[in-house]
């Protein structure tokens, strides 16, 4: 299976050291630049600096986002995996941790089937 990240630059180091090629983003207009390209072979033309391909995204089925980055792309994030295509997506803690307020993936299980502790 091919794995993407998309985060931070020591994350996205990190991933380097794991076998798991990523690009750093530094705000939403990149984050969602990258996204699209990944997803949609989308090229940004409105000055957003990015490689002119990113080959290792281009075959991609799982794509690996911190939750910042996740929080940046919003609507498209959301559309995305609503559409039920791949990369699937999945989201990590950055490297402060969690972001106040956000549900962890076995919190929502437990409020979908009703496990109240």
């Amino acid at each position: 299976m091919d794995y993407y990240f998309l985060g931070d630059d020591e994350l996205v180091t990190a991933f380097r050291f794991i076998g798991i090629n990523g690009l750093a983003v530094k705000d939403s207009g990149e984050a969602i630049a990258a996204f699209r390209r990944i997803t949609e072979g989308y090229n940004e033309a409105a000055g957003i600096v990015l490689p002119d391909s990113l080959p290792d995204a281009n075959n991609c089925r799982v794509l690996i986002l911190t939750e910042e980055t996740a929080d940046w792309l919003g609507d498209y994030m959301i559309d995305w995996q609503i559409s039920g295509r791949y990369p699937l997506i999945v989201e990590i803690p950055g490297i402060g941790g969690r972001l106040p307020g956000r549900k962890t993936l076995v919190d929502s299980i437990r409020e979908a089937i009703g496990i109240h502790v």
